[in-house]
């Protein structure tokens, strides 16, 4: 049965991927109304049926505030799996497996742009800190877009120039090397 509500419906199968994706995403009604291009009474509804199973907790600040905060429960029993699901639903699985961990020595990859905001795209947007070789690097990049159907974009830096700051630019970001 839980199966059965989790997997119905595109609007939640978005909105998941929207919490998963980015644990630290905290959403509101409006918003969700914006992203998604739905009513609010269709979120409302996927809200509803997410937090009666557990899978996204209300976070008030205010008991007064008119805004309610919603943020995936990332001590779901069943959290971990889904984050597995999504990053294959969104092809980063395959990204994490055919690059990430045969370029060697990479210390960071961040995931950055629409996907890290849990929102479709065509272009997965990777931000590599490591000493890479960039040729092995675009080869692996030119086996891997065909198998996720996604165009992948890069940034790469040295561990001695990347600056944490240079991700507040770049809105939410998702660390894969803890994916």
């Amino acid at each position: 049965m839980f199966l059965d509500n989790l997997f119905s419906g595109k609007i939640r199968i978005r909105l998941l991927t929207k919490l998963i994706l980015n644990p630290d995403n905290k959403v509101y009604l409006r918003g969700l109304e914006r992203d998604l291009c739905v009513s609010s009474n269709t979120v409302r509804l996927e809200l509803n049926k997410l937090s009666d199973m557990q899978l996204i907790k209300l976070e008030e600040e205010d008991v007064n505030a008119k805004v309610k905060h919603y943020s995936v429960n990332t001590t779901h029993p069943l959290f971990a799996s889904l984050r597995g699901i999504i990053l294959k639903y969104v092809g980063l699985d395959q990204i994490v497996e055919h690059i990430i961990r045969k370029l060697g020595n990479v210390n960071k990859v961040y995931l950055t742009g629409d996907l890290a905001q849990g929102k479709n795209s065509a272009f997965v947007d990777l931000v590599i800190v490591g000493d890479v070789d960039k040729t092995y690097l675009y080869k692996l990049i030119d086996k891997v877009e065909p198998l996720i159907e996604k165009k992948i974009r890069v940034g790469l830096f040295l561990e001695s120039e990347f600056k944490e700051e240079y991700l507040k630019d770049l809105g939410a970001t998702v660390n894969l090397t803890e994916a």
